[in-house]
C-alpha cells in the first residue's frame, strides 16, 4: 500500500489534519466480483473540520456499483503519469472534532470489470471542497441514498490524507504480433507493416518496477531500412519498438520502408516480443511471426540508398466512456508511409498488418536491416527519441490540491 501524507496545511495548525484509512490491498478477485469499501476518517489536528469530503478513485478495470446522491462522479482522462480513472467525491456536512474517528455508515461497492487485472483504488480526504478535475468530464450526482459518517473506534485509523490500494484480479491479456509477406525486385523500395496487439481481455497497467515489454523487429536479410517505424530505434540489425497503449484491443502498427539490395534465398526476418516475464499472458504461440521476402526477377544492386526516418509523431491514447465506467479505451492517431528512396526503384506491395496509430516521417540516412550498425545521425535521432517504450512505469505520487 502506497501512502502519501501531508501535515496540517504544511505546518499551519489552524486547519484540521485529516487522515483516511480502512482499506487493505485486495487480490484474487475475478471479473464480476466486488469489494465493499468503507472509508475511515480521523482528525489528528487541533482544529475541528466543519465539513469533510472523501474521494474514491478507481482505475479503468474497476467500477462503482452504486453511487450515493451526495457524491459526484467524474471520468478523468490519463495525465501526469496517472492512468485513466473514475472518481466519486462525496461531501459530508458533518463536523469532525480533533481526535474524533468516523466511518461511513455503509460501504461503497466497487466491482471488477472484464478488463480488470492490475488496478488501484485511491482514497483521499479533504476539509475543503476539492472541486472537479480539470481533465475530467462534467461531474454527475449519484442516485443511491446518501451516505453518512458515523462514530467509530480507532482501529481503522489511517496515517495519511491519501491512500493508494492495489486491487489485483485473476485475468489474462494476450500480447500478440503479426508479421508480413513482402514481394519486389532488386532495387525496389517496399513498405513493410508489422503489428503488436493486446488482444485482451484485460488491460495492462504496469506496476512500479515491472519491466516494459518491447517489440523486436528484424528485417529480412538483403534489405536496407530506408525509413523505420514510429517508436522504433535501431540496435544493430534489430529494431526495438515500443507502444502507446496496453488497453485491451489496442495495437501499434510499425511501418518500415525497405530497399531490396540483393536476392537472398529464403530471406526471412521476424517480429517478436521481448522476453520479460508476463505471467498474465500464458499463450506464447503468437509472440513471434515471420517477415518473408519474395524477390522476383534477377540480379543484385550496388550500395544501398535512400533515407532513414527518425520516427515521427505519435497519436494520443484515446477512447471514450459512457455512464460510470463503461466502454473500453484505445489508441488514436493514424499511420502513413512516405517512401523516399533515392535509388529510383518502384514501390511494391506488402501483406500483413493493418495501419493504426502514429505517423512516420523521413530522414536522411540509410540503415542495413540485416547486420549493419546505424549511422551516427540515426543513432542521435534514436537517442533523442528515447527508449521508444512510451508506457513508462507510473510513479505513485500524491496529488495535493492548491
Amino acid at each position: 500500500m502506497a501512502l502519501a501524507g501531508a501535515p496540517a496545511a504544511y505546518g499551519d495548525e489552524t486547519i484540521p489534519d485529516l487522515v483516511v484509512g480502512g482499506v487493505a490491498p485486495v487480490s484474487g478477485l475475478r471479473p464480476g466480483d466486488g469489494i465493499d469499501v468503507r472509508a475511515t476518517v480521523a482528525n489528528k489536528g487541533t482544529v475541528a473540520a466543519e465539513k469533510v469530503w472523501v474521494a474514491y478513485s478507481v482505475t479503468r478495470g474497476l467500477d462503482f456499483a452504486q453511487v450515493p446522491s451526495n457524491c459526484q462522479v467524474q471520468h478523468v482522462r490519463p495525465y501526469d503519469e496517472m492512468p485513466e480513472r473514475w472518481t466519486a467525491v462525496c461531501a459530508f456536512d458533518q463536523a469532525v472534532a480533533p481526535g474524533a474517528v468516523y466511518t461511513t455508515d455503509r460501504p461503497l461497492r466497487v466491482t471488477a470489470l472484464d478488463r480488470a487485472l492490475n488496478d488501484e483504488l485511491r482514497l483521499r480526504v479533504e476539509s475543503g471542497d476539492p472541486g472537479a478535475d480539470d481533465n475530467g468530464s462534467d461531474p454527475v450526482a449519484g442516485t443511491a441514498p446518501p451516505v453518512k459518517l458515523v462514530a467509530a473506534d480507532a482501529g481503522g485509523v489511517g496515517s495519511a490524507r491519501i491512500v493508494d490500494v492495489p486491487v489485483t484480479t485473476v485475468n489474462t491479456a494476450d500480447y500478440q504480433v503479426t508479421g508480413a509477406a513482402l514481394r519486389g525486385s532488386v532495387g525496389d523500395t517496399v513498405t513493410m507493416k508489422v503489428k503488436f496487439t493486446n488482444a485482451g481481455p484485460a488491460w495492462v497497467w504496469p506496476r512500479e518496477g515491472d519491466k516494459a515489454v518491447r517489440v523486436m523487429v528484424t528485417p529480412p536479410p538483403g534489405t536496407s531500412v530506408v525509413k523505420r517505424g514510429t517508436f522504433c530505434r535501431a540496435e544493430g540489425g534489430v529494431y526495438v519498438c515500443g507502444m502507446r497503449s496496453l488497453y485491451e484491443g489496442s495495437g501499434e502498427t510499425y511501418t518500415f520502408d525497405l530497399r531490396i539490395d540483393k536476392r537472398v534465398p529464403g530471406a526471412k526476418g521476424s517480429i517478436a516480443l521481448s522476453t520479460e516475464a508476463r505471467p498474465f499472458d500464458p499463450d506464447k504461440a503468437n509472440d513471434q511471426a515471420d517477415i518473408t521476402l519474395d524477390v522476383v526477377g534477377g540480379g543484385s544492386s550496388g550500395s544501398a540508398g535512400g533515407s532513414d526516418g527518425s520516427g515521427g509523431s505519435d497519436g494520443s491514447v484515446g477512447g471514450s466512456t459512457s455512464g460510470t465506467n463503461g466502454s473500453t479505451g484505445g489508441t488514436g492517431g493514424s499511420t502513413g508511409t512516405s517512401p523516399s528512396g533515392s535509388d529510383g526503384g518502384s514501390s511494391s506491395t506488402v501483406t500483413g498488418g493493418t495501419a493504426s496509430g502514429g505517423t512516420t516521417s523521413g530522414g536522411n540516412l540509410a540503415e542495413t536491416g540485416s547486420s549493419a550498425l546505424p549511422a551516427a545521425g540515426v543513432a542521435a535521432a534514436a537517442v533523442a527519441m528515447g527508449a521508444g517504450v512510451l508506457l513508462v512505469q507510473r510513479r505513485r505520487r500524491a496529488q495535493r490540491p492548491d
